[in-house]
């Protein structure tokens, strides 16, 4: 391993007056905690946790808006209000506690966001091309809107000065101004149009107004495009121009640099790569800018692991090495290696579960750490009970049952997991049976290194009976058995239908011609028809909503949508699946519609695959319930506000029972290991 004096890492940065401890940074994004646009308590914690985790410097906001026509399009900060300042400053203060610089990011959206939120201000542009993601037709900005915003985005890095922040960056890929910048998005004959001398003319008028609004020694940087990566946008050779120009200017201090275009989910998932997708794949373009300009550079764009961001900075491509997602999944990466202990960090997995939830309305949360977001009751590092140390007997290695596992044995109880296969994971081990899914194993096999540290003991191939739980006199038992398939409700055919599981663990083939019916809207089904599909088969994916897969975000379904096309699959959406019935070596699926009473259509497949979730395994559960002190019962209300969530219903009962995971219903794996942790403090 590295050493800590030489670790290029661990060396530290001059930044302007700014010393920065080391080269690790958390770049802008919006986790979208805030509350009424302000940054209170959950987003203060979620950006202190990993202050104390060793990184520094910490960009919060992806990003700030500065005027009110910039309406918040995923739970964004409101930099155009007073009232934030005291927020900021105390989140400020929270992480230089831990000698974490903060910075944030600030922006007018542009026509990234919708006009029908918040005040209903029509969305504006440096012209009027509308962003497929947003849908909003904008308006081309006139010169009192330029004045105006200009005004506004002085206003508000005076508010990020007065809170005590240590800088900030403008956000310059996909927003107002680099809106002005790109052929693609400006279409102007003025004096902001055509030239790119004139493109660059609102940036320059931002520029002048912000550093005449905090004078020359506050930190200044930008976060930009420099190659839109498509034929109409913005070119890398007037991208790398800009950022000379930029660097030249003695108006920013550091140059954040990002390649590609983000008005469509296609675009937007080369920009943050998903699992399946190229690690770090505009690194090298980074470096290229660096080279060119000779000025501070950072970059984020899927540097997940450390050996990959200690090569950003050996090689010198960057001076500053952001890893976001990585942080997300584990806020103390850096601590982790200053202890010389890089094996224990939590991997990212490239799930991006985060940022799905936040482009589908929802706030960021990690899919195998259930801590990050909820740092108010969930600990990153879990302590050591001070209460009785019990025997704790888990039933089912699946993510949920290596959670409980790893919080019981964390708080110093003695663990027997028993796993009827021959190995752990559970549905996890089933997902990654596609390859190009084949990462969310981490998931997995963390787990599996922090049981063997902690000492685990865990029985593989061992179907666990009531007998062979009570033998091992437990103080309390966690059924975590998971889940099977099951199939949709169907009039007819139950037992001519072939399931999702079945086609992702290569237990059955493909047919030539397949339908397959999803009505659960996940991974499961998606993952499963992405297989039939690729063995070359001819496939119809028909599901009942509005439109498929709807719990799943829309940067995971731009690999399989690519997939899809790539392979000529039929989608049929408002459609359900009634029966299914023999016609000599064929199948006949009746389909039918919620919409149109009566309506039906037939078709002549060779299999019919189905995608339902999953109906619990229960049957341990049930027959130790009656025998338990609680009888199986959680308190809810105490889960949730404190106090003892196990009602003492049973005074002949020996042990503690309770179920997590699917084994209670069909969920995915965030909720079996949010089940796992928030249930293991309580035990």
């Amino acid at each position: 391993m590295t050493s800590a004096t030489k670790d290029p890492l661990l060396q530290p940065y001059q930044l302007k007056h700014l010393m920065l401890k080391n080269r690790v940074m958390s770049t802008s994004h919006e986790p979208a905690y805030s509350e009424d646009g302000m940054p209170k308590e959950r987003y203060r914690l979620y950006h202190a946790e990993k202050a104390k985790g060793g990184m520094a410097l910490t960009m919060t906001a992806g990003s700030a808006i500065v005027s009110r026509d910039s309406p918040a399009a995923f739970g964004n900060l409101h930099l155009y209000d007073d009232a934030i300042v005291p927020w900021l400053a105390e989140l400020a203060d929270a992480c230089h506690e831990h000698d974490c610089k903060v910075m944030i990011q600030i922006t007018h959206l542009g026509r990234r966001t919708g006009w029908n939120k918040a005040d209903w201000l029509p969305v504006l542009s440096a012209s009027r091309v509308r962003e497929p993601a947003h849908r909003a037709f904008p308006k081309t900005a006139e010169d009192w809107d330029i004045e105006r915003i200009v005004r506004d985005y002085a206003s508000a890095a005076q508010r990020c000065q007065a809170a005590g922040l240590d800088g900030f960056e403008f956000e310059a890929y996909g927003h107002l101004i680099d809106g002005f910048w790109s052929p693609a998005t400006n279409h102007r004959d003025d004096d902001f149009g055509g030239s790119l001398e004139n493109r660059l003319r609102f940036t320059d008028m931002v520029l002048d107004a912000v550093r005449a609004a905090v004078g020359k020694d506050f930190v200044v940087g930008i976060r930009m495009v420099a190659d839109e990566d498509f034929a109409a946008g913005l070119s890398k050779e007037e991208g790398i121009e800009i950022a000379r120009r930029l660097a030249n200017s003695g108006k920013v201090d550091f140059l954040n640099i990002i390649r590609g275009s983000i008005e469509s989910d296609a675009a937007l998932s080369r920009v943050i790569p998903v699992t399946g997708m190229r690690s770090s794949p505009h690194l090298d373009f980074a470096g290229e800018v660096r080279a060119a300009t000779k000025f501070p550079t950072f970059h984020a764009a899927r540097i997940q692991d450390v050996a990959t961001a200690r090569h950003a900075i050996a090689s010198g491509k960057l001076d500053m090495v952001g890893m976001t997602r990585a942080h997300i999944a584990d806020p103390h990466i850096m601590r982790k290696v200053m202890e010389g202990r890089e094996h224990e960090i939590r991997p990212c997995v490239g799930a991006t579960y985060c940022l799905d939830r936040i482009y589908e309305g929802g706030e960021a949360l990690c899919i195998h750490n259930a801590a990050t977001g909820r740092e108010a009751t969930i600990p990153h590092v879990i302590g050591r009970t001070d209460g009785a140390l019990k025997r704790i007997v888990v039933v089912g290695a699946g993510p949920a049952g290596l959670e409980a596992a790893r919080v019981a044995a964390e708080r110093g109880h003695t663990v027997t997991v028993l796993e009827a296969a021959s190995q752990a994971g559970g549905q996890i081990r089933l997902a990654a049976q596609n390859p190009r899914r084949k990462e969310l194993i981490g998931i997995v096999d963390w787990r599996l290194a922090e049981l063997e540290r902690l000492g685990v003991d865990i029985r593989y191939d061992s179907w666990a009976e009531s007998q062979d739980v009570l033998d091992l006199e437990p103080d309390v038992v966690i059924v975590a058995t998971g889940g099977i398939p099951q199939n949709p409700p169907l009039e007819a055919g139950d037992e001519l239908v072939t399931s999702s599981w079945d086609i992702l663990s290569g237990a059955v083939k493909a047919a030539e011609n397949v339908l397959l019916y999803d009505d659960n809207g996940g991974h499961q089904g998606m993952g499963a028809a992405e297989l039939i599909a690729n063995q070359g088969a001819r496939l119809e994916l028909v599901s009942p909503e509005r439109f498929f897969a709807p719990e799943m975000g829309g940067l995971n379904h731009v690999p399989y949508m690519a997939a899809f096309h790539a392979k000529g699959v039929t989608i049929t959406i408002n459609t359900r699946l009634r029966s299914v019935r023999r016609d000599g070596n064929q199948l006949v699926a009746t389909l039918g519609s919620d919409f149109a009473e009566g309506w039906q259509a037939t078709r002549l497949v060779d299999q019919v695959v189905v995608e339902h979730g999953t109906a619990p395994l229960d049957e341990l559960y049930l027959t130790l319930k009656p025998l338990s002190a609680n009888t199986g019962a959680v308190d809810y209300e105490r889960l949730i506000a404190g106090g003892d969530i196990f009602p003492h219903r049973n005074p002949a009962g020996s042990f503690i029972l309770y179920r997590i995971g699917d084994a209670v219903a069909s969920r995915n794996i965030h909720a079996a290991i949010y089940d796992g942790v928030r249930f293991g403090l309580r035990t």
